[in-house]
């Protein structure tokens, strides 16, 4: 099972004209390690950030059960693991240090480079909630097959998804990605939500959080995007992973976005 997973930076080639190219991912397993850097000729790392300011071989990623740790072999630089579902909640990683745990869901490192910064994402989606019966006699933890974090930015857009179901009747018609946009626009922690932002929420609750199936039998990719929104509806409110309680956390129908969320940009 995937416990770490990596969103490669884009190189040059998937920049020119590629606005829907899908993001390439590295799965990690729990105790597989990763090395980030430069690289040297003829032998590139897993992880490359070509920027000439970054160290050859500048660090490690360590996939360790429902976290990951961080090592800096940089003798000069400090790097920066930014939580991108927090208010600018960050861990810096001094050089030198080597494993510091790291335990956000959603993060991006970001290392100084002589073009101002670079950087990659590292998602942690198998995070651990208290079950029923643990505790030392009680053999090993119970693990969710779904573990939602109820406080990220993706379980706001599974409850603006499945707003209309839970308040209404089964048939009624799903909201599409600019819908949930507006929906979700006045709270605080959204103000910069946009449809891409939406849409790639959307696919991680597919494919990482509810591992439900996208592709077709003969290897396609499927699942039409009303589809998918369909599938996720039908699984959250079939196992009660959405509830009515769970509409308190979406804004008041009558709240009204402030002027500063034109203009944003996609925020994860």
């Amino acid at each position: 099972m995937d416990t770490v997973i990596v969103q490669l930076p884009d190189d040059a080639s998937s920049r020119l004209g590629a606005s829907h190219r899908k993001p390439r991912l590295l799965h990690m397993g729990p105790g597989e390690t990763r090395d980030f850097g430069r690289g040297t000729p003829g032998s590139a790392l897993p992880i490359t950030l070509p920027d000439p300011g970054v160290s050859r071989h500048a660090g490690r990623i360590e996939a360790a059960g429902d976290f990951w740790r961080l090592s800096n072999f940089s003798v000069t630089s400090t790097y920066v693991v930014e939580n991108l579902e927090g208010a600018g909640e960050h861990v810096k990683v001094a050089p030198g240090r080597l494993g510091a745990p790291i335990p956000f869901e959603f993060s991006r490192v970001v290392l100084p480079a002589l073009d101002g910064t670079v950087g990659f994402k590292v998602f942690a989606p198998q995070h651990a909630y208290a079950q029923g019966g643990a505790g030392p006699d009680h053999g090993e933890r119970t693990v969710s097959p779904f573990s939602l974090d109820v406080t990220s930015k993706y379980f706001l857009v599974l409850v603006a998804l499945c707003e209309p179901r839970l308040r209404t009747s089964s048939g009624v018609a799903l909201p599409g990605a600019g819908e949930i946009v507006e929906r979700l626009r006045p709270l605080e922690s959204c103000r910069d939500l946009t449809r891409s932002a939406v849409n790639y929420h959307i696919d991680y609750l597919t494919t990482t959080k509810l591992r439900l199936r996208t592709t077709d039998e003969d290897g396609t990719e499927g699942a039409r995007v009303g589809a998918k929104r369909e599938d996720l509806v039908t699984i959250a409110l079939r196992f009660d992973l959405v509830r009515e309680e769970h509409l308190a956390l979406l804004p008041s129908r009558t709240a009204r976005p402030s002027r500063s969320a034109a203009g944003s940009t996609v925020s994860r």
